[in-house]
């Protein structure tokens, strides 16, 4: 129990330490392909899950651990993703950054990550579970990518590494913009801890190395499996209202352990402070973080479980899962984002043509 606790919020520290420091934000990072049309974000997340990938399937081919086979729902997937996607841009926030975003203070987080938690708890224990058991009964399919395509694993793995390297080398080629940065205050250890800003390639590094540790910390635990939120968020609510010991498990000291890793890092950076969002942010939380919880469950993980995790396993689930959330966050980032900067253009331009 002992080291249950203190490896899982070992594993949550540092990740959300690193996630808040950095601002590893795969909300935002999705979002800005369709508004920006800036996809460096995205090529982080392939480098995060490239390093996991091949340390991953390095310890099961020293037998640290095996992946047991499983099938994933197709229908569900697809669906409870999209709908994900579009919660994390109305909530300003993934599953881990809605966790990590809490620990700074943000009122709005916490209303999304109050919501998430709950909804998620309806639809794997609650009168809504059997709806997401009748959408998940349809088209199960095995997610195995290796033995669905017939080729090794270690194939599909170097042609993501290569794909990966081809993209990360081609952004690293294009000429840099120099930003204009503080005087720095602090020195040494306090500085790189604190206040040094990271390029998104290098927080990428430090999340897939994290996300490969969590494999062997869990396991040693008797969960075999990765980073995962939104069960353990599910769990949390479960066991506040039952008191089910059973329900706490290594996952929940994980996202707790998120937490505190991010207040950590917000306290030690002075970026700590509790903000209270205007109402048109607490409405877009409420329903952002309810998309949340109801997607996830759906579709079986989040951003981190099934984007980060299950494509490192080489899961149908987890590549099937990120294009659909990514859909997701791009068609509500139209209403949010494009929409209403395509209308103040046109005023603009009617203004401009009045004078």
């Amino acid at each position: 129990m002992i080291w249950m606790v203190m490896s899982g919020l070992i594993v949550g520290i540092l990740l959300g330490f690193v996630m808040q420091r950095t601002r590893f934000c795969l909300t935002g990072g999705f979002r800005d392909m369709y508004v920006q049309k800036n996809n460096k974000m995205f090529y982080a997340l392939l480098i995060a899950i490239s390093i996991q990938s091949i340390g991953l399937f390095t310890l099961v081919g020293f037998g640290v651990f095996k992946i047991e086979a499983e099938t994933f729902p197709l229908v569900g997937t697809i669906l409870g993703s999209f709908v994900f996607g579009i919660g994390i841009i109305l909530a300003g926030g993934c599953a881990t950054g809605t966790w990590y975003r809490a620990g700074e203070g943000l009122i709005g987080s916490w209303i999304a990550l109050v919501l998430y938690g709950v909804t998620a708890a309806i639809m794997k224990s609650g009168p809504l579970n059997s709806l997401q058991e009748n959408i998940n009964s349809y088209s199960v399919m095995n997610s195995n990518m290796s033995e669905t395509l017939n080729i090794p694993v270690w194939l599909l793995i170097i042609v993501l590494v290569m794909i990966t390297a081809y993209f990360v080398t081609k952004t690293l080629k294009k000429p840099k913009v120099a930003i204009p940065q503080l005087k720095p205050k602090y020195t040494g250890i306090r500085h790189m801890l604190f206040e040094k800003r990271y390029h998104p390639f290098v927080a990428a590094v430090a999340v897939g190395v994290i996300a490969l540790i969590a494999w062997p910390m869990s396991a040693s635990t008797g969960r075999v499996g990765g980073l995962g939120i939104t069960t353990p968020s599910a769990n949390i609510v479960q066991y506040l209202v039952t008191g089910d010991v059973s329900l706490i498990n290594w996952g929940v000291f994980l996202v707790l352990g998120i937490f505190v890793g991010s207040y950590i890092a917000a306290k030690g950076s002075r970026e700590f402070k509790w903000r209270m969002p205007d109402t048109k942010t607490i409405r877009n939380s409420v329903i952002g973080g309810a998309c949340m919880g109801v997607g996830a469950s759906l579709a079986g993980g989040c951003s981190i479980g099934n984007g980060l995790v299950s494509t490192a396993a080489m899961s149908w689930q987890g590549w099937v899962a990120l294009p659909s959330m990514i859909f997701g966050a791009w068609f509500m980032s139209y209403f949010i984002f494009v929409k209403p900067r395509k209308a103040r253009q046109a005023k603009t331009q009617v203004n401009t043509q009045s004078i």
